[in-house]
């Protein structure tokens, strides 16, 4: 049977796949002989917006498409992107590039979806495929699913017969035993509690905060988180700004870095290695709320001493440097693989 298009490419996190999705990409798989699922917030560590990580995802994608292929005959292939959240033309790219592995250039291609809110601009980024906008098939979304699912004390899993495919519900059960559900359930009760401090706001607040990205020798300065979010992931020596005694965002930024790394460099030196500094305030950037932060690139020089000491203390559970080469983004705190890419690009 002829159909529409050579490949229809659909776009989204699967954070979990449920039926709605499934849908979607039976009604792309009529429409084409092969459908290209990109998956985006690729290598994010585990946290309450991105539960489950990239191997986890994949298994339940392929579960929940195996049914379907046999159904109309269309071939599913996945592939994982990861975000770059200050840079949508390099997102774009990426996507182009992950979906022209398995079309032609001369292969007619649509892109399938719901332009459910203002996170849906995307699908209107490629115009060399043609747009297949799809109504609102059900009235559910992964967010609502999640947030139920990691709600202990009223989840029950049978709510989710109906909603999610078979294969992805028999995962989430399994996986909700799992001491990796306890942490993100953790880390969603934190984050609960710390929201409710500003409740009774007429607006919410903006928070303030300074990192130092500091480099030398091909190795990058980071702490370990001591505590939530992101407890046990790596992250920019940095904190809040403390509005009573910080003179300048700098002092804070140097401030936080001295406190949590005990950096064996005087104060003279890490001022004067200050290459330059940029702002980061993408909305999504936090889970604790719009926090916008100032960094510091400090480069040191190589060869004038060896990597300067330094201890994780305050509440870092460690500090260290690492390898360029060796900085995952998985392990790393919200932006901050972003902002360490970036700062290539900047010094």
């Amino acid at each position: 049977m002829t159909k529409k298009f050579d490949a229809v490419v659909m776009i989204g996190r699967f954070a979990p796949a449920h039926n709605a999705h499934v849908e979607m990409l039976k009604r792309a798989g009529a429409l084409a002989n092969k459908v290209i699922i990109i998956r985006g917030s690729a290598g994010q560590p585990r946290t309450f917006k991105n539960p489950w990580i990239d191997r986890e995802i994949a298994v339940m994608l392929q579960s929940a498409v195996a049914d379907i292929s046999k159904e109309n005959s269309a071939e599913y292939v996945i592939e994982q992107v990861r975000d770059y959240l200050y840079n949508d033309t390099a997102w774009a790219a990426v996507v182009q590039a992950a979906a022209y592995k398995h079309i032609g250039d001369f292969d007619s291609v649509g892109i399938i979806g719901h332009a459910k809110d203002a996170s849906s601009y995307y699908l209107k980024m490629f115009p060399q495929w043609k747009l297949i906008e799809q109504p609102l098939i059900e009235p559910l979304n992964a967010s609502q699913i999640r947030e139920l699912y990691f709600s202990p004390t009223i989840c029950n899993m049978n709510w989710f017969t109906g909603v999610l495919p078979e294969s992805t519900l028999n995962y989430l059960r399994w996986f909700k035993d799992s001491p990796e559900y306890e942490q993100v359930v953790k880390e969603k009760e934190f984050i609960e509690t710390y929201k409710k401090q500003f409740e009774h706001l007429a607006y919410a607040p903006t928070f303030v905060t300074a990192d130092a990205v500091v480099v030398q020798s091909g190795h990058v300065l980071l702490v370990k988180r001591g505590a939530e979010p992101g407890r046990g992931l790596w992250a920019f020596p940095g904190g809040f700004l403390n509005a009573k005694t910080d003179k300048s965002l700098l002092d804070t930024a140097l401030r936080e870095l001295k406190e949590e790394t005990k950096i064996d460099v005087p104060d003279k030196v890490l001022r004067g290695n200050i290459k330059t500094s940029k702002v980061f305030d993408a909305i999504g950037r936090s889970a604790r709320g719009r926090t916008i932060t100032h960094a510091y690139f400090i480069t040191l020089q190589d060869g004038e001493w060896n990597l300067p000491k330094v201890k994780g203390a305050d509440d870092a559970l460690e500090a260290k440097w690492i390898p360029l080469s060796q900085v995952k983004s998985e392990e790393m705190f919200e932006d901050h693989y972003e902002i360490l890419s970036l700062c290539f690009n900047t010094i």
